[in-house]
């Protein structure tokens, strides 16, 4: 056969190309038997169930670990928690209710004062004197009705004489003795000393009036008077002095300071309108009892009870104003500031409760898996209550005793085959036991720590494949 020139490096290239050849089945073979064992450790060990819907799935990628807790069954507060704000049970604007200049302050800002203790002393000296003046037209008035009193005496006095003469000298003039007009006049003189008792009656009157007016005119003075020294109204605690020693107040228009009545105290606080007629229900029954704490020191809780409810929903944010009335004994609340504000309306007897965490939300509303005997999971829909603390009330849909799942939801689906696992992460043992810890190997039994165990099982590496 004839020979061509490229003959001669015939040979070299094919070894070079059979060696390439070679090389990339072998990178395949690799890499297929890479995955084909991280394929097996997943399905072989007990606690790498598959991901997704159907990872979970009896058969489909091995056991789910999962946490789960019992349904139980006790005795729930049916409570409404908000955010209220605290309210002085009565709130004194201070003011001056005359003019003058501010002689005394016989308190120190924010001290406690009981209802009657002298705040304020405004000069009184031209008080002292306007009530002297008004004492002395007074006695003047009451001199003044003496007098008139008398000269009604004396009139009355001689209208009964005049009277009397006027009579005899009738029967005179009668019996032909005396002249008629000497009769008349006579009787005019009796009329007219009768008439000036009659005036004199009135000048009494109209002395008692002039009395009565004095008398009123010293009473406004000594009242006046009186608002020279200023009293607390009420018991409480005195707030920031807003004007200071000496200086001139004016009547009704400058306000001296406030004072709060902190015992007993309200809370204020507002729950929404729906609430209104299970409170209105349980107010009829009893006293509600009302539990605050405030934000800065949440251990510390105050108890009262419900006191008022407002006469109308506001309807700007569809809620109700309500208040609790507190003894405050100790001054923990303080007015002004926020608070938490727990009304309790009654309590539900054997409740069913499970951890917050087993409640789930789907398309559907609430849901919960339940732990069958034979180690599947079923979705079950249910019906929430209230929550408390770090449980949640289910009204229907669970039994008591029934095993939910806590953790690990995200990787089941109705059917799922799980293994508990005790809380501190690992997954559970296999179908005949698994290690104490992490998870045990494949269903016949593994390793103590790693998942697959050093020994490992049937569905366990060469050495124990941990989960990828």
């Amino acid at each position: 056969m004839p020979r061509y020139p490229h003959d001669e490096c015939d040979g070299p290239w094919r070894i070079q190309k059979r060696f390439w050849i070679l090389s990339f089945t072998g990178l395949a073979l690799v890499l297929l038997s890479g995955c084909a064992n991280s394929g097996a450790s997943t399905s072989g060990a007990p606690g790498g169930g598959g991901g997704g819907k159907g990872g979970g799935r009896k058969g489909a990628g091995g056991d789910v670990p999962v946490t789960v807790a019992l349904a139980s069954q006790k005795n729930v507060p049916v409570e409404v928690q908000v955010i209220g704000n605290v309210e002085a049970y009565s709130t004194i604007s201070v003011k001056a209710q005359v003019t003058g200049q501010l002689t005394t302050v016989a308190f120190h800002e924010g001290d406690y004062v009981k209802r009657g203790d002298q705040l304020f002393t405004i000069d009184p000296r031209p008080l002292d004197a306007a009530l002297n003046q008004a004492q002395a037209n007074l006695s003047k008035d009451e001199a003044a009705l003496g007098q008139v009193e008398a000269n009604m005496a004396r009139d009355a006095a001689s209208a009964k004489y005049a009277e009397a003469q006027a009579t005899r000298y009738a029967e005179l003039f009668k019996s032909g003795i005396i002249s008629k007009d000497q009769a008349e006049q006579l009787r005019a003189n009796a009329d007219a000393v009768a008439q000036a008792v009659n005036a004199d009656k009135a000048a009494i009157e109209s002395a008692k009036a002039s009395i009565g007016a004095s008398r009123a005119t010293v009473e406004n003075a000594r009242v006046q008077l009186g608002f020279t020294s200023i009293k607390s109204p009420i018991t409480g605690r005195t707030g920031n002095l807003t004007v200071k020693l000496g200086n001139v107040v004016m009547a009704n228009s400058m306000e001296l300071m406030t004072i709060n009545q902190v015992e007993p105290i309200y809370v204020t606080f507002a729950v929404p309108e729906a609430q209104l007629t299970a409170i209105k229900t349980y107010m009829a029954v009893g006293k509600l009892p009302v539990r605050v704490r405030p934000q800065d020191d949440p251990g510390g809780e105050e108890t009262g009870v419900l006191t008022f409810v407002d006469n109308a929903v506001d309807m700007t944010t569809g809620t109700i104003k309500l208040k609790g009335t507190f003894a405050n004994s100790d001054h923990k609340l303080w007015p002004g500031e926020f608070v938490r504000v727990i009304l309790r309306l009654t309590t539900q007897r054997d409740a069913v409760v499970v951890p917050n965490e087993a409640v789930q939300t789907g398309q559907n509303g609430s849901f919960i898996y339940v732990v069958k005997p034979d180690r599947t999971v079923e979705s079950r829909a249910v019906t929430t209550g209230a929550r408390v603390d770090q449980d949640m009330v289910v009204e229907s849909g669970l039994e008591p005793g029934e095993t939910v799942v806590t953790e690990g939801q995200l990787r089941l689906a109705p059917g799922s085959r799980v293994v508990v696992r005790d809380g501190r992460g690992g997954g559970g043992g296999g179908q005949r036991g698994g290690g104490p810890r992490d998870g045990g190997g494949g269903p016949r039994g593994g390793g103590q720590k790693d998942g697959g165990g050093r020994q490992g099982g049937e569905d366990g590496g060469p050495k124990g494949q941990t989960k990828s």
